[in-house]
């Protein structure tokens, strides 16, 4: 009897626990589904075969997501997004084991430390292990304090960074060391550095693979479908038709950067039109390469394009190149892989194809004419591109007729296809959980929709998100103005382009919210990309600065682009005078001044935003500087007033609607005295008074008005008169303008 196994998608592990001590999170609702107790070991497959010790997720974790670290993920030779299969892996105590390393540390480590730093880790031969033992769940008898103070003193501060391979072991198979556990460097028994040869290439962790998975056809890639056409017009101009090319005065020469969103499908375009072509794919992560030292990495890279029979079409698929030749830090070996490039391009019958998620972060030397000099780029998928994918992907999948592909398009922005497989997956869990009984099982609707609170898409894998918590404008009482001004220049843009093309203008770029604080700003962003189903890039006060010359631009640059990547998006500036203050008043050795030009040279770049908003939040409007807040730019300006009664009646409601009040509580009389309170005092005043309850009985059951008049007593009004006045005479010089 087959053992089970579940398809997952792997995500980078957020804690530095678990990093380089081979563990895995999955949900405990996975482990039960494969049989399996906490650190239990399983099978990782993904470009390639692993294992790893399976721990439980938090309960937040989403079931189908697998987290793993950078480690985990060179070794099944893949990125984040992609699908992991898992299933249960039969342990064997293995007899030997050996592997290769640096001079440094096969020199120094010697073999009884090195035995003792593996102890309690599973692996398989070509995997990449660190010397961080495993001390999440450490076998009995492990010391590992002394572990670390040994390989320490053997190698210095670097050796949490060490890397060894794996290059045999007896039994094969999924084997873990133990205490009996034979040891051993490649090379034989350690002898001072000095003397010590540099290990052979090892090549075999990161062997080039060629996938037996059926190519999509190219009829299905849906999105994509420009760009498949030029790439097979390229394909048959170089293999096919090479003495029409020579004929005009060019050469068959053919290297193209494809860039795209994580998990947008590149790799798969490649796959297709090279199926579809009948053109043979060689492909090999750039990761996994770029993790080994400078003679390992050229020696994987020559042996893949070695393997390209002569006269036989081939394409050299290199995913992820940046993190093999990156444009800032450029790696010794970088020189050397571009040689190899440059020498297999001017091969007949063979071509490059290297894709990545950050173009600009490339090397530039690889755009070199003798190199990639073709470029073709998958933009991010828009709501009716979505609704076909999300309709491909449940083609053959068995789901009740009440799915509705468009209303779930609507609700997923900033999705690839990689995301949308991943809420397939997660749906498809949920159902499995929901009718385990059943003879024909089916995903509903709600499976789906459930699946989004737990699915993010990989553009927001980051933690400057803002969540919505499911608000929307509905839920902010009064603010008619506000909200109606908001809906024309953030919602409108995004819902109706077809009416601004119609007129011959440019919707507005950016917003600018000021009021005094406490006012609801924060909550207003929040409502209002929620109503819009918007992606949020919120970033607060001076995170964008830093004093590194260079880097806050960086920031910036990464800042929108991630927006881009996710749209339809609204970045979010929170305090944005601490960002983008008035030029040439600092003194912080022109940092701000570079921030300000920065994010001007973005809101009018060359390329126009699409499908970008952005909104300032401030309560010092008179502090950002003027250049921001010119046409084109933060160009709309919306006041955020003090609650007056009725708004703060509202606000008491909506704070108070999960408070048990008593009868003698009017919460209408309440918002009428309470002159001077923000939105924030009086969202703290039910909760002091909540807490007052609670002091006087921890079995209360209500809030008196008692509670509440002894909570005023506590919670004072915010508002500064001198600061309301000065604003109000901002928003009326506003529109006397």
């Amino acid at each position: 009897m087959s053992s089970p196994q579940i398809t997952l998608t792997l995500r980078h592990t957020p804690s530095a626990l678990d990093t380089r001590r081979g563990v895995v999170r999955l949900h405990p609702e996975v482990l039960d589904a494969l049989g399996l107790r906490a650190w239990d070991a399983v099978h990782l497959t993904g470009a390639r075969r692993t294992a790893a010790l399976a721990a439980p997720a938090d309960g937040d974790n989403p079931p189908g997501v697998v987290l793993a670290d950078d480690v985990t993920a060179s070794n099944l030779g893949v990125t984040e997004g992609s699908e992991v299969v898992v299933a249960p892996a039969e342990v064997s105590a293995a007899r030997s084991v050996t592997v290769a390393g640096s001079r440094l540390a096969s020199g120094s480590v010697s073999p009884s430390t090195l035995r003792l730093a593996l102890i309690g880790k599973v692996f398989t031969v070509g995997d990449a292990v660190s010397l961080l033992p495993q001390d999440l769940a450490p076998p009995p008898g492990a010391d590992v304090a002394s572990v670390r103070g040994q390989l320490s003193r053997a190698i210095g501060a670097t050796w949490t960074s060490e890397l060894l391979t794996v290059t045999a072991t007896e039994p094969a198979g999924v084997v873990a060391v133990g205490p009996s556990t034979v040891v051993s460097w490649r090379n034989g028994t350690p002898t001072p550095p000095s003397t010590v040869e540099s290990p052979a290439p090892v090549a075999v962790a990161v062997a080039p693979v060629e996938e037996d998975v059926p190519a999509v056809p190219v009829t299905d890639l849906v999105g994509a479908q420009a760009q498949a056409r030029t790439l097979a017009e390229w394909f048959d101009l170089a293999f096919r038709r090479p003495e029409l090319l020579a004929r005009l005065g060019t050469t068959a020469q053919l290297g193209v950067l494809l860039s795209g969103p994580e998990g947008v499908g590149k790799a798969t375009l490649v796959r297709s039109v090279a199926a579809a072509e009948d053109v043979r794919v060689l492909c090999l992560a750039a990761p996994n390469i770029a993790v080994l030292e400078p003679n390992s990495a050229a020696a994987a890279l020559r042996e893949t394009i070695a393997r390209a029979a002569p006269g036989e079409p081939t394409v050299l698929l290199l995913t992820d190149v940046d993190a093999l030749l990156p444009a800032a830090d450029r790696p010794p070996v970088a020189t050397i892989v571009l040689d190899e490039l440059r020498n297999a391009l001017a091969k007949p019958g063979f071509a490059v194809v290297a894709t990545t998620a950050h173009p600009e972060s490339c090397d530039p030397r690889l755009r070199g004419p003798e190199l990639l000099d073709r470029e073709l780029s998958i933009s991010l998928p828009d709501a009716r591109t979505r609704t076909e994918l999300l309709r491909l992907l449940l083609r053959d999948v068995p789901v009740e007729s009440g799915v509705d592909c468009g209303a779930l398009a609507e609700k997923t922005p900033g999705f690839v296809a990689a995301d949308l497989i991943a809420l397939r997956r997660d749906a498809a869990l949920r159902a499995a959980l929901r009718q385990r009984e059943a003879e024909q099982p089916r995903i509903a609707q709600q499976d789906l929709l459930d699946a989004l609170a737990t699915v993010r898409p990989i553009s927001l894998s980051t933690s400057d998100n803002l969540a919505t918590g499911g608000l929307s404008l509905d839920d902010v009482g009064d603010m008619a103005e506000v909200k109606q001004s908001l809906t024309e220049a953030v919602l409108w843009p995004l819902r109706y382009p077809d009416s601004f093309a119609r007129l011959g203008i440019e919707p507005p770029r950016g917003v600018l919210l000021y009021g005094p604080p406490g006012g609801g700003k924060t909550f207003l962003v929040r409502a209002l990309a929620g109503t819009g189903a918007l992606n949020v890039f919120a970033v607060k006060g001076a995170e964008l600065l830093d004093k590194w010359v260079g880097e806050s631009e960086r920031a910036v640059r990464e800042l929108f682009r991630r927006a881009a990547d996710a749209a339809p998006s609204l970045i979010f500036l929170d305090e944005v005078d601490a960002i983008a203050p008035r030029r040439g008043q600092s003194s912080d050795s022109g940092v701000t001044d570079r921030v300000v030009a920065a994010l001007l040279t973005e809101l009018d770049g060359v390329e126009p935003m699409r499908d970008v908003v952005v909104l300032g939040a401030t309560n010092r409007p008179e502090l950002v500087d003027p250049a921001l807040l010119r046409p084109g730019r933060l160009e709309r300006r919306v006041y955020v007033p003090p609650p007056d009664a009725e708004a703060r009646a509202a606000i008491l409601r909506a704070t108070a609607r999960h408070t048990p009040l008593a009868s003698d509580v009017d919460l209408e009389q309440i918002a009428s005295t309470l002159d001077g309170y923000s939105a924030a005092d009086c969202a703290a005043l039910i909760r002091e008074a909540a807490l007052t309850a609670m002091r006087e009985s921890l079995e209360a059951a209500e809030v008196t008005a008692a509670h509440l008049e002894s909570a005023r007593k506590v919670v004072r009004p915010s508002l500064d008169p001198a600061q309301l006045a000065a604003l109000e005479a901002y928003a009326e010089g506003q529109q006397a303008r």
